[in-house]
């Protein structure tokens, strides 16, 4: 999937509170955000987690590829010159910690961060230069900062682990029960509908269908709606 051209029609923001944002200026840090002069290039698994990621942005003009698959994201690479590539190391095709590794042989000034849904770093990959920030989504779905940390790392030239990577130890996951119209919610949201969507697979109103995302919210103890999603499953509520 390539939602790069249907950047600019993305509603606005998914998320509860801004991950990344992109300010353009001539320094790598400004109040916690990130300063990214140059393109940025996204490959997720999945349209939930690509749009959920792309909306994050503030700016989205520096967003030059937002694609589910490996090798379409290296030839968007191939076009021009980036600067931050962002993506899972799972894909719908290819492997994010093979896209990185050529990414970053073709591109040496690219910087990388693998958000890891897998939890791990594969052992080929474990003492590789070129693998500089890894996030494990355990690390991520309590705490969406490890995340701007490994941003900000990799800006900065710096490499970066999330806690659970560096520790070795996953943190303790509850999964609550969910309702039957939750179970809805969460499934819809993991298709990456928007509430205006939502609402209308569910024939209520639009309102009611943010009442029932913030309910969702408050049940899985998550604070943002892409946790939401890796959360559930973990917990084998639902998949991408």
């Amino acid at each position: 999937m390539d939602l790069t051209p249907f950047l600019s029609s993305l509603e606005g923001t998914t998320l509860d509170q801004v991950l990344l944002s992109i300010a353009i200026s001539g320094k790598v840090a400004v109040s916690g955000k990130v300063a990214v002069s140059g393109k940025v290039a996204i490959a997720m698994k999945g349209r939930f987690l690509l749009r959920s990621v792309c909306e994050s942005f503030q700016d989205r003009t520096r967003i030059g590829c937002a694609v589910t698959d490996e090798a379409t994201c290296l030839a968007y690479l191939a076009r021009e010159p980036y600067e931050l590539l962002i993506c899972t190391d799972y894909l719908e095709d290819g492997n994010g910690f093979e896209l990185a590794r050529k990414a970053r042989s073709a591109h040496q000034g690219l910087r990388v961060v693998v958000l890891a849904l897998g939890d791990v770093i594969p052992a080929q990959y474990v003492e590789a230069s070129w693998l500089e920030a890894v996030v494990a989504e355990a690390d991520f779905i309590g705490d969406q900062r490890p995340l701007q940390a490994a941003v900000l790392a990799v800006m900065g030239r710096h490499s970066y682990r999330s806690p659970s990577l560096r520790s070795g130890t996953l943190p303790y996951l509850s999964c609550p029960r969910l309702t039957k119209r939750e179970y809805e919610v969460l499934d819809l949201l993991a298709s990456g509908l928007t509430d205006r969507e939502i609402a209308e697979r569910l024939v209520v109103s639009e309102e009611t269908a943010k009442t029932y995302t913030k309910r969702l919210l408050k049940t899985l103890d998550v604070n943002n709606r892409l946790q939401a999603v890796l959360k559930g499953m973990r917990c084998g509520m639902v998949q991408l």
